[in-house]
């Protein structure tokens, strides 16, 4: 029995939609790639040789809460990197700021931003440090010794972390919510 052009079609690419109006069809070639979407204000941390990539913020409604990794081990073309995606994060983030603790080498600490409800646009006031472990891609949220409630909602900072696991952070800015215009600049640490 001979194949349908339809039926051949289906069979020879990995995904489509297909649209129905009356007696026609119209097919939708849908080219799958595991690709982050483009994205601008996320963090980034180097874990052996894995460059991970944290969250930011894309062109689609809602902050993303996606995990992405290039994994630097072996050579690649910049034209078409090997893209890997990870845990998702408990909540979208941009603006935040992230450091790998010396301690173990696979734990990376993700440190305030803008958190949002995961791919929404509604303002989270969750925590504001979070513990990933790259090892079981696990999202934790850790108990901090003096923590500073000045950081509940500061974003645009940097953090660097020493030898004994201590996570220095320096300056960044409030730029408040939705209820909340005032914009605060630090310099603290």
């Amino acid at each position: 029995m001979a194949q349908t052009l339809r039926q051949r079609v289906a069979r020879s690419i990995t995904s489509y939609e297909m649209a129905r109006s009356d007696d026609t069809s119209v097919y939708f070639f849908v080219i799958c790639q595991n690709i982050p979407s483009p994205r601008c204000e996320q963090t980034s941390t180097l874990v052996g040789t894995r460059l991970y990539f944290f969250g930011g913020a894309t062109s689609s409604i809602g902050m993303p809460n996606d995990v992405w990794y290039l994994d630097l081990s072996s050579s690649f073309s910049i034209s078409k990197p090997p893209w890997y995606s990870d845990a998702a994060m408990p909540v979208g983030n941009n603006f935040g700021t992230s450091c790998l603790s010396p301690i173990d080498n696979f734990t990376v600490f993700l440190i305030g931003g803008r958190t949002w409800i995961a791919n929404t646009n509604i303002y989270s006031y969750a925590s504001s440090v979070y513990k990933f472990d790259s090892k079981i891609s696990q999202w934790t949220t850790p108990t901090i010794n003096n923590f500073n409630s000045s950081f509940e909602t500061r974003n645009e900072m940097q953090a660097v972390i020493d030898n004994y696991g201590k996570i220095f952070v320096f300056a960044g800015s409030n730029h408040g919510n939705d209820d909340n215009i005032t914009t605060t600049a630090y310099n603290d640490t």
